[in-house]
């Protein structure tokens, strides 16, 4: 088991709107939430943060706007094209959060980050 909870954000009908009108040379015509639920990146949180709705509510206050902007980045790395302002509010209207609590790593192998 490893000491993390994963994080995955779901997308909403008016986040998968906004993917479709926005795309300024029209490359991801009719993107469906089915479509796009599917593949969804994980976010690694402390085990701690995800242990219960408060903790867990107050961790995304704390960091929606860099969850927001990662999301936002794999779509369109202009931010001129991005939504304004990046609210809470807004995060909420756009993503469902989903927290898996138990990971199980089948590998045994040592975990390293691809990025050093």
């Amino acid at each position: 088991m490893i000491n993390r909870t994963a994080l995955i954000l779901r997308y909403k009908e008016p986040a998968i709107r906004w993917i479709n009108e926005t795309d300024p040379v029209n490359k991801n015509p009719g993107i469906t939430q089915m479509k796009l639920n599917q593949d969804r990146t994980v976010y690694l949180i402390s085990e701690r943060d995800g242990e219960n709705d408060k903790i867990l509510e107050k961790w995304i206050k704390l960091n929606y706007k860099n969850l927001f902007e990662s999301e936002l980045e794999d779509w369109y790395t202009d931010p001129d094209l991005w939504p304004t302002p990046l609210t809470l509010k807004l995060f909420h209207k756009w993503f469902t959060v989903e927290c898996h609590s138990v990971l199980i790593d089948t590998v045994g192998g040592k975990i390293f980050d691809d990025d050093l």
